[in-house]
């Protein structure tokens, strides 16, 4: 599984004119479901993403989870994480998995957050999106399950 988490003051998907996912302070997370990743690798996603330090204390050093601060999650499906332009032009998307299965294990990584006791909103799985993120900081962070970087 590949993210790229990105701390922001707010952010929402809209699909064809109509909102499906809207949050203010918190985590937009695009995630992309790889061809190995099953539903611990979603579970193991999630315990990262919300426990994650990326949110400034008093002393403004990035020591607080979305947990601590009581923000949201905006999940949005990117399966073009996996995209391969290695040597090419077009990139190649072997890597990510089937829809079905990219789906479930979207899916279940949504169940996982909020089973942590985040507000989780939502992109579609395979629908064109159009999504809005207002980047915090800014705060970037590459995350991927097999640690290839």
């Amino acid at each position: 599984m590949r993210v790229v988490v990105q701390r922001v003051s707010r952010g929402r998907v809209m699909v064809e004119g109509r909102v499906t996912g809207e949050i203010e302070a918190g985590l937009a997370v695009l995630v992309g479901v790889g061809r190995e990743d099953t539903p611990a690798t979603a579970a193991a996603m999630a315990a990262k993403i919300a426990n994650l330090r990326i949110f400034n204390d008093e002393q403004g050093k990035m020591a607080r989870s979305v947990l601590d601060v009581g923000g949201g999650v905006l999940a949005v499906p990117q399966f073009t994480l996996y995209g391969d332009a290695r040597g090419q032009r077009r990139p190649s998307f072997v890597g990510a998995a089937p829809p079905e299965q990219g789906k479930q294990i979207y899916e279940e990584f949504v169940v996982a957050v909020k089973a942590l006791g985040v507000r989780v909103e939502t992109g579609v799985f395979q629908a064109h999106m159009s999504v809005e993120m207002v980047n915090d900081g800014p705060v970037t962070i590459l995350l991927d399950s097999e640690k290839t970087f």
